[in-house]
């Protein structure tokens, strides 16, 4: 099986080098890089299985990156940031990345967080962690084509109908519209969709869940995800 191939991009000479001696040592193929400009020329020229990104590099910050790499692919992206109260997690986050993590990071931890990403988007996740997995919504039969109005779910070939036209969403926008098609009209919590979706067995932060959920609804339809307040979110049957 291929190692899993991880571009890190961090200013700091001795975070850069700790962290990924820390990854190739779980067996990871590392790519690290101080800053946005080259950390966006190492994804072009290595399409690596996923990016952590820190927020504050210079050249081309990280939030920014983040955003010419979703442009051109859908390959998971972690940001690393400072605070965790920062704007700038937030910022990440709508810019597209698909979970954070706070420095300072224990690196165990973040290894477990760079794995549940890679599980949820079917990618080795490194010897010691699994192959392929994700929500059970994501793994179980759906019934083939499910229809919300206007809004079509075709869960065999995993595609999206809005109105007729194809929507594009990443494999994380994806999996959250498949734990809400799975149960339509059903209050889901944050947590359960922190569990199912990003496979937190642990407490997450719910910003990851209220992000993704306003992403997808610019694609599938302001009106499409109802929010229970104190509750959660549920989508309309």
């Amino acid at each position: 099986m291929a190692e899993t191939h991880v571009l890190f991009v961090e200013d700091d000479d001795v975070i850069r080098e700790a962290t990924q001696l820390a990854l190739e040592r779980v067996g990871f193929t590392v790519t690290a890089m101080p800053d946005g400009l080259s950390g966006l020329e190492a994804f072009r020229a290595d399409r690596p299985d996923i990016a952590l990104l820190d927020v504050m590099v210079p050249g081309l910050d990280g939030v920014s990156l983040c955003r010419r790499i979703r442009d051109e692919s859908t390959v998971p992206v972690i940001m690393l940031s400072a605070r965790a109260d920062s704007i700038d997690v937030v910022l990440g986050l709508e810019a597209g990345a698909d979970d954070y993590v706070t420095k300072p990071f224990d690196g165990a931890v973040l290894v477990a967080r760079i794995r549940a990403v890679l599980r949820r988007f079917g990618h080795a996740a490194g010897p010691d962690g699994a192959g392929t997995g994700g929500t059970e919504a994501a793994d179980e039969a759906l019934g083939g084509v499910l229809v919300f109005g206007d809004l079509e779910v075709d869960t065999d070939g995993m595609e999206v109908r809005r109105a007729g036209e194809q929507v594009a969403l990443t494999p994380t926008e994806m999996r959250l519209l498949l734990e809400f098609s799975s149960a339509p009209g059903t209050v889901l919590s944050r947590d359960r969709l922190l569990e199912r979706v990003w496979d937190y067995g642990w407490g997450g932060d719910t910003r990851v869940v209220d992000v993704h959920v306003q992403r997808l609804r610019t694609k599938i339809g302001q009106d499409r995800i109802d929010t229970v307040r104190g509750f959660g979110y549920k989508l309309r049957g």
